[in-house]
């Protein structure tokens, strides 16, 4: 398994020449930030509406505790993915992938059904553009179509 970012790895074409430009792959990184950022907003936007609506103070305090963590740990990612760190990649699809459940677990009621609506839109797109932007894996000895002679 290849510890590179996805957007590290440039695909090539039959010559081995390069497909796709550098350029192409920072649009990639800076729109990952960007939908990162976007849903640490949407978590503290859910905090708010958490404190707004609170009838007993005890599960408030606890949701207001989980989402402060995760847009804490959201815009760390954004930042990571920035910065061009390897782990950013792959928890920037984690965090996709799960905000999609995480929003349907309110079950889309009340004061949060255009916050937990926009957070699984947008997990699942962050989840697509994560995996639109990994290009290929480039592993040695990868097979090119070619049978050996």
């Amino acid at each position: 398994m290849s510890n590179c970012l996805p957007w590290d790895i440039r695909a090539t074409d039959a010559d081995g020449g390069n497909m796709t430009s550098p350029a192409r792959a920072q649009v990639g990184r800076y729109l990952i930030v960007a939908m990162l950022l976007t849903a640490a907003a949407l978590d503290l936007t859910r905090c708010g509406l958490v404190l707004a609506a609170a009838r007993h103070p005890a599960p408030a305090a606890g949701l207001v505790t989980a989402g402060l963590a995760a847009a804490a740990l959201t815009a760390r990612t954004a930042r990571g993915c920035q910065a061009g760190r390897r782990w950013a990649g792959w928890a920037a699809l984690l965090i996709g992938g799960a905000s999609a459940p995480q929003a349907a677990v309110s079950g889309f009621g009340g004061p949060y059904a255009i916050p937990d609506t926009a957070t699984a839109v947008l997990g699942i797109l962050l989840a697509i553009t994560v995996l639109a932007t990994a290009g290929r894996m480039g592993r040695r000895g990868h097979s090119t179509g070619k049978p050996a002679s």
